[in-house]
């Protein structure tokens, strides 16, 4: 049994209430013959992450005083451990949808699960992770080269949980470098060890990127120069930044806390960073903590210094450093924490050209071993390795050839990568064979044809494997790659007109959570009201009301509306109709429906008609709120849907609903519209004069 606690409610429930109790087990039955990306990476949070956030003590409380101290639609309704498996189920869930998707709506979600199950709240965090998103949609079209950053990062994530799950000799060194063991027979420190990995991997991979803001800028005054094609080099405008003390100082009693942990006073994280890289990597490489600092300091000073590049893994590593301090406290800061940050500071050009120098015939040093720094060589790999499905935001980015899709096999600890590009850009790819086999047959003089990023995995010289092999060590993990090409598939992306960005998501979920508690006083409610009241909720109450934001595009273009928070010149419309709220409220229902049986949740009404021991009943002190913990306890709803239901059943089943119940999908969204017009700035508007005002 993968979710432990899920499975220890269930034993208890049926001894009160019998066999029919909940809640389910969510089992997922991944195929072992499947070894491709959401197989593996699924099946590690499925299967290996047992026991993720528990708490020994706490249980121990729960058991002595008879008192949850789990969230679910209330505090204090279910046990603190089985919270958190149906934490871990919504990540596994949320992961599943994003690796189906490659939307950024979705990545989001992933997002919003890391930082609620590790970080404690996502609202602490939610502009680091949003200003990249917003940065990126709305500054990059000014550059010649970029291309997304935002879902890319949760595309590494799951990589890296495929080749944890997959090869066996980077386990064995993650576990060894942190003192795991290696030991098989010890199931438990395998489940440790991965729920540990989760944690750190985690933190390294979703936020490798968040210092991109400070890199952007930069890349916009240079493309103003650029786009006359003017190289950049010595004569360039180019920016650098100042007072960066700001940025990377540390309090005293931060000071004192790495005093403690690492024997060394440092006056800041980049004497931090410089440390921690040099302990780790300072002895293979030849180089002294003196040489990495000043190469980290001068990042943000000197750029000409740096090919008149900016590091955005420098920004990333001192900005996610604030944000861990402020989320585990000065002295919760570990070394499991150090080493992600300089994973991060590592990853995208100090390593490469200040340390192994891997483009340099001469100077060039071995390549990062596993062994080493096991989350810089994971990052640095899956960073390389996720190139496809990323949105092309720069102006030469927008006109190049980049994969859009691919397969991978991880079996046998390998990793065999399909790269598929658009066959509708077949013309281009025919054209460069041509051009190359030209070269070839002319002696290959001069330098070889390219087609990025195509060339670089079809030519026989395999640039994109080779430049790999020679920044991460492979021997562990043999990396082969075929380009191939497939028709593209548009619709699964799910694209609408309504269109807004991530700051508004949070919020319109918030407004959503309110709409049944204050229809008719919206006016009167403070913002600060209704995010408390959507804190209380567990992390699959609050998904829930995200995931129903995000199908609100859906809905609206069903009735030929969408929404923005810019100006535009259609009807805005005021409230919606009751023939409007009817189109949308079935899709609404099969939204829940399918959420509820992806969730474990099973058909039933055992919490309504049982009758409730003393205990239960002393517990919440009155029957209404017993019954409805019971209800999160058994997992148990009597509008629930058992099985795989089609879409016609569920509209069937929706239509049988009682008008009471059909009212609870469509009466609260005009209290909606009022909260998300006052808190949020979204307007919605009808996309043709007279489509929204049936009646």
């Amino acid at each position: 049994m993968s979710y432990t606690a899920l499975k220890k409610m269930r034993e208890r429930n049926a001894g009160l209430f019998g066999p029919e109790a909940g809640p389910a087990q969510p089992e997922r039955h991944y195929d072992t013959v499947d070894h491709g990306l959401k197989a593996m990476a699924l099946r590690f949070l499925h299967s290996a992450c047992r026991g993720l956030g528990f708490d020994a003590g706490i249980e121990k409380q729960e058991r002595e005083s008879g008192v949850y101290q789990g969230r679910s639609l209330r505090p204090a309704q279910i046990p603190y451990d089985m919270q958190k498996d149906i934490d871990r189920l919504c990540l596994e869930r949320e992961l599943e949808k994003f690796i189906d998707s490659g939307v950024a709506e979705d990545a989001y979600t992933v997002y919003y699960c890391y930082l609620e199950m590790f970080f404690g709240h996502y609202g602490k965090s939610k502009k680091m992770v949003e200003l990249l998103s917003e940065f990126e949609a709305n500054g990059s079209s000014l550059l010649m080269k970029h291309r997304d950053h935002y879902s890319h990062s949760v595309y590494v994530f799951a990589l890296g949980l495929a080749v944890y799950e997959s090869n066996e000799a980077f386990r064995n060194a993650f576990r060894r470098f942190y003192g795991f063991g290696d030991d098989p027979k010890r199931e438990d420190d395998d489940f440790a060890a991965a729920c540990s990995f989760l944690e750190y991997w985690g933190l390294t991979s979703l936020f490798h990127d968040i210092g991109y803001p400070f890199e952007l800028p930069f890349e916009q005054v240079l493309s103003y120069f650029e786009v006359e094609g003017k190289g950049r080099g010595r004569g360039s405008l180019y920016l650098s930044y100042r007072d960066v003390e700001s940025l990377t100082g540390l309090s005293e009693e931060a000071r004192a806390h790495f005093k403690k942990l690492c024997g060394r006073d440092f006056a800041g994280t980049e004497e931090l960073f410089a440390f921690g890289v040099s302990e780790r990597l300072g002895k293979a490489y030849g180089f002294s903590e003196e040489y990495i600092l000043g190469q980290i300091h001068d990042k943000p000073r000197d750029p000409a210094g740096f090919g008149y590049f900016m590091d955005h893994a420098y920004f990333s590593a001192a900005r996610l450093y604030r944000e861990i301090e402020r989320s585990v406290g000065t002295c919760g800061i570990n070394e499991m924490h150090l080493d992600a940050l300089t994973a991060i500071l590592l990853h995208n050009s100090l390593f490469k050209f200040g340390i192994s120098f891997y483009k340099d015939d001469e100077k060039r040093r071995q390549p990062l071993a596993m062994e080493d720094h096991p989350l810089a060589f994971l990052l640095m790999l899956c960073d390389e390795l996720q190139c496809w499905d990323r949105t092309a935001y720069g102006r030469n980015s927008r006109t190049e050839l980049h994969p859009m899709a691919a397969d991978f096999d991880f079996s046998g600890g390998a990793v065999h990568a399909v790269y598929y590009y658009d066959r509708e850009e077949q013309e281009k790819i025919d054209a460069f064979r041509l051009r190359y086999r030209r070269w070839e047959d002319g002696g290959e003089q001069g330098r070889a044809p390219r087609l990025k990023a195509y060339s670089d995995m079809a030519e026989k010289e395999q640039r994109f494997v080779s430049d790999i092999k020679k920044i991460v060590d492979t021997e562990n993990i043999p990396l082969t790659v075929v380009p191939g090409t497939k028709d593209a598939d548009r619709k699964s992306k799910h694209t609408y007109l309504s269109a807004s960005n991530f700051l508004h998501l949070y919020d319109f979920a918030v407004a959503l959570n309110a709409r049944y508690s204050y229809q008719g006083g919206e006016k009167d409610v403070e913002a600060e009201t209704l995010e408390k009241a959507f804190e209380e909720l567990s992390l699959e109450y609050q998904l829930s009301n995200i995931n129903q934001a995000k199908s609100f595009s859906k809905y609206l273009d069903a009735i030929g509306c969408f929404y923005t928070d810019r100006p535009v010149d259609y009807e805005m419309i005021s409230a919606f109709s009751r023939a409007q709220t009817f189109a949308f409220a079935p899709m609404e229902h099969e939204r829940w429906v399918r959420e509820h049986i992806s969730m474990g949740w099973i058909k039933g009404d055992l919490y309504e008609r049982a009758e409730l021991p003393e205990e239960l009943l002393g517990r919440y002190g009155d029957e209404k709120t017993a019954r409805k913990a019971v209800r999160e306890q058994l997992r148990m709803h009597e509008l629930a849907m058992d099985g795989s239901p089609s879409s016609a059943e569920i509209a069937a089943h929706f239509e049988a609903l009682p008008e009471e119940e059909k009212r609870k999908d469509y009466e609260p969204f005009n209290s909606m519209l009022k909260l998300i017009k006052k808190f949020d700035g979204l307007r919605i508007y009808e996309l043709t004069l007279g489509s929204c005002h049936d009646s």
